[in-house]
């Protein structure tokens, strides 16, 4: 009787123990592979951003909108910042032209709520 309870739990070792690691086969994707298309405005709007707050730690942002006007755009940011325990936020509006992509302006402005 022992044989046999040890032969079976062997076989079901050997059969569904290799199935163990990735028992539904889910496929995903790498997150840093799919860039956003804002993720470049995004990039500058927190350079601009620490430049103008170098003493401050920015510990999220959002992406708010992209709004186009004739030939150009504008990429809306929102910037949450930690400077020395006083938490405030930033807006940041990046015009720039829609075809060549040339910045054209940044501006930074300072949430007056916070």
């Amino acid at each position: 009787m022992n044989k046999s309870l040890i032969a079976t739990c062997l076989s079901f070792v050997f059969v569904f123990v290799p199935f163990l690691d990735n028992p539904i086969r889910i496929h995903t994707t790498n997150a840093e592979k799919a860039n956003p298309s804002h993720a470049k405005w995004g990039r500058i709007a927190m350079r601009k951003t620490a430049e103008k707050y170098p003493s401050a730690k920015i510990y999220d942002y959002l992406h708010v909108k992209r709004e186009q006007r004739g030939n150009y755009s504008i990429e809306t940011f929102k910037l949450w910042l930690d400077e020395n325990n006083n938490k405030f936020e930033v807006i940041v509006n990046i015009s720039f032209d829609t075809k060549s992509e040339k910045i054209t302006n940044v501006s930074l402005q300072r949430d007056s709520n916070s």
